[in-house]
């Protein structure tokens, strides 16, 4: 999924749903995202969701 299918996706979900991510066998809250660079030629920059480390 780009950041963009994401974005399209997220605009038809109301503005207060909280982000939740499966994990471990569970669901995790989404605390926080990461952003990396592409790591080199043709290789696509990332974002990585940041489960959070409260529950």
């Amino acid at each position: 999924m780009t950041v963009a299918q994401l974005m399209e996706a997220l605009s038809r979900i109301p503005g207060e749903a909280v982000v939740l991510m499966e994990a471990d066998g569970g669901l995790s809250l989404v605390s926080a995202l990461d952003f990396v660079e592409s790591q080199g030629p043709g290789a696509p920059a990332e974002v990585v969701l940041l489960p959070s480390m409260e529950e």
